[in-house]
């Protein structure tokens, strides 16, 4: 295995390994000693999934996140510079995709070394297929503002978009807030337009439906403790 900067999906919630990652990620992962994680603990836990007799005291680890200086991120890459393959591991999902990951993996690009993303689950593009909405034109908006009149106007500019575009509009919540978003997406958009929650993706209550926002009103299920997608389309 040539040395790279190998870009490690995780699942999205606690579902079985072999039901969303190809038995090569789990080849790959052993033969690499050196991880950019999102947090050390969790990171522990997804590589004891992978085998269970893995010498985890064994591995270093480099913690990426909104607390890591740029002079520590500038030199997280030696040991691949020196021809060690490394991987990054996000919280959840694909790594770099709306995820700190993506720093490291520009710097890795600027110094023109060699970069792996292998195939896991992503909650963006499965909640697009999912949807039935444009899956040629999308846009992933994280999260939207807190304040309401500002989150109201975000929501309505990005219906807009919907209509103006022809653009699928996607963006999340924080578990214990879905239910206000939810609220606030049927208060503001158009009665046609239609909205796409999906929850749960890959995990066990995997929760996917479409509806307009006439359809949604006093037919949304309790979301506050689940992770959630939400699409916007006409």
């Amino acid at each position: 295995m040539s040395a790279a900067l190998y870009l490690l999906p995780v699942t999205l919630g606690d579902t079985p390994l072999e039901t969303v990652l190809p038995s090569y990620n789990k080849e790959v992962i052993l033969r690499i000693h050196h991880f950019i994680v999102e947090d050390i603990r969790s990171a522990r836990r997804f590589l004891k999934k992978v085998d269970r007799e893995i010498d985890i005291d064994a591995l270093k680890f480099y913690t990426l996140n909104k607390h890591t200086t740029p002079e520590e991120l500038s030199g997280y890459l030696q040991p691949l510079e020196a021809g060690h393959s490394m991987g990054v591991i996000s919280e959840a999902g694909c790594p770099a995709v709306a995820d700190p990951g993506a720093d490291v993996v520009a710097i890795a690009q600027k110094k023109n070394l060699r970069v792996v993303p292998l195939v896991g689950p992503s909650s963006i593009i499965l909640s697009v297929m999912g949807s039935g909405f444009n899956g040629q034109s999308f846009a992933f908006h994280g999260y939207l503002p807190i304040e309401a009149g500002e989150r109201a106007k975000k929501i309505k500019m990005l219906e807009q978009r919907v209509y103006t575009e022809q653009q699928t509009q996607l963006f999340i919540e924080t578990p214990y807030r879905n239910n206000k978003m939810v609220d606030d997406i049927l208060h503001n958009c158009r009665p046609q337009t239609r909205l796409c929650i999906a929850a749960n993706i890959t995990c066990e209550g995997e929760y996917i439906r479409t509806k307009t926002i006439k359809e949604w009103h006093g037919k949304v299920p309790d979301l506050s403790k689940i992770p959630c997608i939400f699409l916007l389309y006409k």
